[in-house]
């Protein structure tokens, strides 16, 4: 099954990609990162294997990609209607596929969307399983910032600095949209951002631009869907503090966490991981990877998957 398709989600025409060797495997709602950044793109030069062991379903958010509408208003981009759409397709792929629940897995902003739609509705779902997991945002750009200040000293890389130094977040400065460009960039020439190997965000403009899968104006709307739900939906991610706002979960939780990751904190996510309660539960580090495991080591995810997740056990999870 190689599938793009078009489906009303609360009132919005959204689109999504489904993909499958076996429609008789169990079902994988990918809720990607951003906000406004879908990832199916990433797949044809990093392919995940997800497609063998479920069929996947890699939809693109109200606002984002494909599912990016001029019509739509800032008072549609709310947290409550990112988590009812997500509630929806849920429902919808459990009624195509016959299925009484599904897998989710979240990547990035997609973890919060997904850890807060699972605490709604956690009967839905056989299981979350979060990448790049966000748990405390704005602590985790402050560690992120202190961390480039003291790498770029000790290469004396000092464009990197002085840029750096304009905006002393950690002395209480805006995390605002011209930090989060520095930051990216830094986080890029470190080898601490989206992939270790990703020099620049122009790497990302080039899957996009380049897939196959998206017609020439979609191309064109990805980034505008992009700045469009980073507008409304941002704050929510940079204000969000899971440890307090989630302390249990009534489902088996998974964690995948890039050892080298800093565009959301290793440290804090281990730490959200170690609070959270939950039937079953398991971290597992990434050591060769930043912020997208997926895509880094997509051969050891899948082990996980199929060893541990689907069999909802942790034997190859960390100690924590």
């Amino acid at each position: 099954m190689n599938e793009k398709i078009f489906i009303r989600i609360n009132g919005t025409k959204q689109g999504m990609f489904l993909q499958s060797e076996n429609t008789q495997n169990p079902v994988l709602l990918f809720v990607h990162g951003g906000p406004g950044s879908p990832e199916i793109a990433f797949t044809a030069k990093y392919p995940t294997g997800l497609e063998k062991l479920f069929t996947v379903c890699w939809w693109e958010q109200r606002g984002s990609g494909i599912s990016y509408s001029r019509t739509l208003t800032p008072q549609e981009m709310t947290m409550q209607q990112m988590i009812s759409d997500t509630i929806a397709v849920t429902q919808y792929l459990c009624e195509r596929f016959g299925k009484e629940k599904i897998y989710i897995m979240g990547h990035s902003w997609g973890t919060l969307l997904s850890v807060l739609t699972v605490q709604q509705q956690p009967e839905l779902f056989y299981a979350y399983i979060g990448i790049g997991q966000v748990a405390q945002q704005e602590r985790s750009e402050r560690l992120a910032y202190t961390y480039m200040l003291e790498e770029f000293r000790k290469s004396n890389d000092q464009k990197m600095l002085r840029q750096l130094e304009k905006h002393r977040i950690d002395e209480g400065g805006e995390i605002g949209s011209k930090y989060l460009q520095i930051r990216s960039a830094g986080m890029n020439k470190l080898g601490v951002g989206v992939m270790r190997s990703m020099t620049s965000m122009l790497d990302c403009v080039t899957l996009v631009f380049g897939y196959k899968g998206y017609t020439v104006r979609e191309k064109f709307q990805y980034p505008i869907g992009l700045s469009f739900s980073n507008k409304y939906l941002w704050n929510d991610v940079f204000c969000a503090n899971l440890i307090k706002q989630v302390p249990e979960l009534h489902l088996p939780v998974y964690i995948f966490q890039g050892k080298h990751d800093y565009q959301v904190s290793y440290v804090v996510a281990k730490e959200f991981a170690a609070a959270l309660k939950a039937p079953t539960k398991g971290f597992y580090t990434f050591e060769s990877s930043a912020h997208s495991p997926c895509y880094e080591e997509p051969e050891k995810m899948c082990d996980i998957l199929r060893t541990d997740v689907l069999q909802n056990q942790v034997s190859l999870a960390d100690k924590i």
